[in-house]
């Protein structure tokens, strides 16, 4: 440490940083060049320095580096944007990253869980987790102020399934074009994504195959993509009864070449005619706002149905396509299927997923356990 002649900034602060790089810091008085010499001193000696030009980055700065370093799943991507963008830079984009604090995270926490549930701020969490854990493998931040810190866990609401006679009374509400995409989705339990990206060429008579979904992004025009997890590449068998029905459908309603994007290997997108089993009036892939309407005016009939056979059952209002897909787990889960059949089938990611949406179906059956124990010990 030396002064310099002059006035202003007359003391300096001169090291070796963990590169061996030279560096040097001035000061205007001596008490705070020694205690930026004595910082410095400890943090070079514990591994734990950090140039002060890099921890004044901003966390959205970082995060923009993060975002596109990162390899997330095409679909993910777009949940990353928006998570980061609606939910994490309105409160520490301007921030230096360097300054972020636990409290500043616990307060960030707790003003979301006001507004959104903790399912939707699992992905706004693991975005700002992220960024910081990048930030702190980088040394532009010493501790990462995430540690010790946890978000709150969701809060799974129970499913209640549709009832049988307002599953029935959506298939026979639909029009001729959409009746077998609806009577499809309550006996197969595909995705409102993976019954849109349906080929010709994946539905027989005797089974429907999963190999792509048709992704309808925030921005831009619909396009063939990945399943949503490795297990939802799976083969679903169909009933018998749906055999028939498959094929006047076909005969009914050709399959219409469709020119769209295929990302079903992202590395190498390519535009392609597709053979879609379900298309929309004029002939082009399903958009889910045209769709939302179409699903209106069916609930809509169905419930008028109901009410003219003299059943006290109902679609809710808030129904939607995919409750065809709780309908066939319940359905599955009543005849004895297992966790592991029934996450299969719906092409979970793994079976805790399954349970944690369905295990109070599973929780209605009668408790026999005591009756098993007996079978075998009398």
């Amino acid at each position: 440490m030396s002064s310099e002649h002059g006035v202003g900034k007359r003391w300096q602060v001169r090291y070796r940083d963990l590169s061996g790089e030279q560096c040097k810091e001035n000061f205007e008085r001596r008490p705070q060049a020694d205690s930026r010499a004595a910082k410095v001193k400890a943090e070079l000696d514990g591994g734990t320095f950090v140039p002060r030009q890099r921890g004044r980055e901003t966390f959205r700065e970082v995060a923009e580096r993060w975002r596109e370093s990162a390899i997330h799943r095409e679909r993910t991507t777009s949940n990353v944007e928006r998570a980061l963008r609606l939910h994490v830079y309105p409160t520490f984009g301007a921030r230096q990253i360097g300054s972020i604090q636990s409290s500043d995270a616990r307060r960030w926490m707790k003003e979301r869980a006001a507004v959104i549930a903790p399912s939707t701020f699992a992905t706004p969490w693991n975005c700002f987790t992220g960024v910081l854990k990048m930030a702190y493998q980088e040394g532009l931040i010493t501790k990462h102020p995430c540690d010790g810190v946890e978000p709150p866990k969701p809060v799974y609401p129970e499913v209640q399934p549709l009832h049988p006679e307002a599953m029935k009374a959506l298939i026979a509400a639909s029009s001729k074009r959409y009746r077998l995409l609806v009577h499809l989705a309550a006996a197969s339990g595909l995705r409102g994504g993976e019954l849109f990206g349906l080929e010709e060429k994946h539905v027989t008579p005797g089974a429907v195959v999963v190999e792509q979904q048709l992704i309808g992004p925030d921005k831009g025009v619909p396009y063939l993509g990945e399943p949503k997890t490795s297990q939802s590449y799976r083969t679903v068998p169909l009933p018998k009864s749906l055999a028939a029905e498959v094929e006047a459908y076909k005969a009914a309603f050709p399959p219409r070449e469709v020119w769209i994007e295929d990302r079903t290997n992202p590395r190498k997108p390519v535009w392609r005619s597709a053979r879609l089993l379900f298309t929309s009036q004029n002939g082009g892939q399903l958009r889910r706002g045209s769709w939302a309407r179409v699903w209106g005016r069916t609930v809509n009939r169905a419930n008028r149905a109901l009410e003219r056979s003299g059943s006290a059952v109902r679609v809710p209002s808030a129904a939607t396509l995919h409750d065809a897909r709780h309908f066939y787990a319940s359905v599955l889960i009543s005849k004895g299927a297992t966790p592991k059949q029934v996450q299969r089938r719906l092409g979970h990611a793994k079976p805790s997923v399954t349970l944690n949406v369905y295990t109070h179906l599973w929780e209605t059956d009668e408790d026999q356990t005591a009756d098993m124990i007996d079978s075998v010990l009398q």
